[in-house]
């Protein structure tokens, strides 16, 4: 198996190979080659993994995903379950919860306009984020995914696509969970990795309908599940 850098390389051979839509203002603004993924933020031994859609210009910024105004409130909720209290004011970044959770992206980079990468663009970087999650990533087996992009990635490793689509449509999917596995291939070797996803609306303000219910969806989320420090 190679080295989590030898991946993160890999993936920026890749983004070399052949161009696709990068919002390169955003990284020339932060000083940041626009071709050099920002994988992951947080601990490969995290119990629990969050997953979120692509990049914003506030993650290119600190090349960290989940750092934005969305991320915030995903490291609030992180900081409060696992101390029992709200985060310092002043601390933005709270890097403090970066021990407790995987932090990543469906595509390691920034979309033009936040618009949505295309279905192609996914499928040629799906293979890294599926070795991440399948090899580089020790410490659970249990996924928060942001937002219905997020949830939908998973759906290709479902013995049954039907029943992502029709968990989907359930009124408690915010509660619930449902099971899929990532089988890769490294050095010949299969590699099986079984996943619960638990899905989440995304944390944009801009999501008027769930913006405001965010929060006390994730601490429920949270308290079903066992955050260890590492």
């Amino acid at each position: 198996m190679r080295t989590i850098e030898e991946l993160v390389e890999a993936i920026h051979q890749e983004a070399l190979r052949a161009s696709f839509p990068i919002d390169t203002p955003v990284y020339e603004l932060a000083k940041r080659d626009p071709t050099i993924p920002i994988l992951f933020a947080g601990s490969l031994d995290a119990s629990v993994c969050i997953l979120a859609r692509d990049l914003g210009k506030d993650e290119v910024a600190a090349a960290q995903p989940l750092i934005g105004a969305g991320g915030r409130l995903v490291r609030s909720g992180l900081y409060l379950a696992s101390r029992g209290q709200p985060p310092p004011p002043g601390d933005r970044r709270l890097e403090s919860v970066l021990p407790l959770a995987l932090l990543t992206n469906t595509v390691p980079y920034k979309p033009p306009g936040n618009k949505a990468y295309a279905p192609a663009v996914k499928a040629r970087f799906r293979p890294f984020l599926a070795e991440l999650l399948a090899s580089h990533w020790r410490g659970g087996n249990q996924v928060l995914t942001l937002g219905t992009e997020a949830f939908q990635w998973f759906t290709p490793y479902s013995a049954n696509a039907d029943a992502f689509a029709e968990f989907w449509k359930r009124d408690d999917r915010y509660e619930s969970q449902i099971d899929c596995e990532i089988v890769i291939q490294t050095n010949e070797v299969s590699v099986r990795k079984p996943l619960s996803i638990l899905p989440l609306p995304h944390p944009s303000p801009l999501n008027q309908r769930w913006y405001k219910h965010f929060p006390a969806l994730l601490a429920n989320r949270l308290a079903q599940l066992s955050l260890r420090p590492v």
